[in-house]
């Protein structure tokens, strides 16, 4: 049995530091502004492209990695004998997955696994993470997909925002919703149901009521919560995430809490400041 090789698109958000540890390879996404393209987390980062979204006034679009660019990061590992799990952004927000099923078919059967996370950000990269578990336990590849199918509605995310700006402009909310969260002030929290971002909640007033709504949902899940990894993930909001992972790791004792920085795709469509909690659930209730 050949060994088995991680992989995932940039949007899952995993630092650097551990895609380096664990052998994850990254497919990047693109972020385009005025025709010139960037590959994300490599041609720029979440503080450059805040940068160039003030100085231009405008927001990027963002685009997903060609069935080209899939084959040639698959070939590299193929080639060497490994076989691919390869997790990525849903296939609600993104042609990703279906790019990457596209370019999958151009290698012999069986030897790469393409599975839509239905999710997003780290809530892909719960998903990846345990991958790399079943990986390292020697797992081949068809019986690691087998296991992540299973645990993909296991996955909760939920996030606050500052505004509703980007997502409006990025086509993620109406223009009604967009004025009036403006208007009175509403901190919308979103949630991941069925691979799609919904507005699971509008609180009226300041951050801190958000965050601790969002931390009261999480807690409620505290008795049947994968204690193995929980998220806490943000685009330049390092105050409220230190805040949250310190709740977090007194509430969820044993728990390893991870702070994670969202990359220019996933900062594209939700702003500067937002911040989540994502985690799995270790069982059904």
């Amino acid at each position: 049995m050949g060994s088995v090789r991680v992989m995932s698109d940039s949007t899952c958000d995993l630092s650097p530091e551990l895609t380096e540890k664990h052998g994850i390879s990254i497919v990047p996404l693109y972020v385009i502004f005025n025709g010139d393209s960037y590959r994300d987390g490599i041609d720029i980062k979440t503080d450059e492209l805040y940068k160039i979204v003030e100085r231009l006034n405008i927001l990027p679009r963002t685009s997903a990695p060609s069935p080209s660019d899939f084959c040639k990061a698959f070939s590299n590992y193929i080639e060497k004998g490994e076989d691919i799990i390869y997790i990525g952004l849903s296939s609600e927000l993104s042609a990703t997955v279906q790019n990457a099923r596209i370019a999958a078919q151009e290698f012999p059967e069986g030897r790469i696994e393409v599975i839509d996370s239905r999710n997003l950000s780290t809530g892909i990269g719960l998903l990846v993470m345990k991958a790399v578990d079943f990986a390292e336990k020697g797992l081949g590849v068809s019986e690691i997909a087998e296991n992540i199918r299973g645990l993909v509605p296991q996955v909760r995310t939920r996030f606050v925002i500052n505004t509703l700006d980007y997502l409006y402009k990025g086509g993620r909310c109406t223009a009604l919703e967009s004025f009036i969260g403006g208007l009175l002030n509403i901190r919308p929290i979103i949630a991941v149901e069925e691979g799609r971002m919904i507005l699971e909640e509008k609180i009226r007033g300041k951050k801190e009521k958000a965050l601790k709504s969002m931390l009261e949902n999480t807690l409620a899940d505290r008795d049947i919560i994968d204690t193995r990894r929980v998220f806490v993930t943000h685009s330049l909001a390092e105050e409220e995430a230190v805040y949250l992972k310190s709740v977090l790791e007194q509430r969820l004792e044993g728990t390893e809490i991870i702070t994670a920085s969202a990359g220019c795709v996933i900062s594209s469509h939700c702003g500067r400041g937002t911040t989540g909690i994502l985690y799995m659930r270790s069982r059904e209730v």
